[in-house]
């Protein structure tokens, strides 16, 4: 069984600093590079359930850091976001999120949510309050690192895989204002600055489909 680690007397040490925001391009991966890079999990549960989770969610690090088993509702699918995990001067803190429309509720597909079944199940003096993944941003970045060297695929960072969310969504044809809801973005405007880019070729397509009415 899988021993549950409470969180250390300075957990500084296996959280690292906040540091500065990097003012790096936004990247993402698409569906076939996520595919190659989570297989490269398999054998790790902690790392494939985070991993998906982010792919599939949408949701930011202090977001997952921070849930709890309580925060699923497994018969909605869904999880509910409600709190955001930080280190404040060497001291871990779970604080309000990001901005007010961060609180909301996100659907998971059911695949994922018998993921997190089965690695809650394998926690060992676990309570359903405590955090389900304990562990901090450093471990996440070198678990990237990691698994993106075993998969050979490019490295992007762990904010880009919210970034691949919102891609693989604007593929699919989810709406700007869907994408805003799921993400907690403030408003639409927000999505529409961060994502305009990515909505080009969807230009070809509506006019396919206009087509088809003339």
């Amino acid at each position: 069984a899988m021993k549950y680690y409470k969180l250390p007397s300075n957990p500084a040490r296996l959280c690292g600093s906040m540091g500065k925001k990097q003012a790096e391009s936004m990247d993402f991966w698409t569906l076939a590079e996520f595919q190659q890079f989570i297989q490269a999990t398999e054998n790790d549960i902690t790392a494939k359930t985070i991993f998906n989770l982010f792919f599939f969610s949408g949701i930011r690090e202090g977001e997952l850091l921070a849930l709890t088993l309580n925060d699923f509702d497994f018969d909605k699918s869904t999880v509910s976001i409600n709190k955001s995990y930080a280190v404040v001067k060497g001291e871990a803190v779970i604080k309000e999120p990001k901005t007010p429309k961060s609180k909301r509720e996100v659907s998971l597909p059911s695949p994922l949510m018998d993921m997190i079944k089965e690695y809650s199940s394998k926690l060992y003096d676990y309570t359903p309050t405590q955090r389900l993944f304990p562990t901090g941003k450093t471990s996440l970045h070198r678990d990237m690192k990691k698994y993106c060297e075993l998969s050979g695929v490019r490295r992007i960072r762990i904010h880009d895989l919210r970034h691949s969310h919102a891609s693989l969504l604007i593929e699919m044809g989810v709406s700007p204002l869907q994408i805003s809801e799921r993400l907690g973005h403030e408003d639409i405007q927000t999505t529409l600055n961060i994502y305009s880019h990515l909505y080009p070729n969807k230009q070809g397509e509506l006019a396919d489909k206009l087509a088809q009415f003339m």
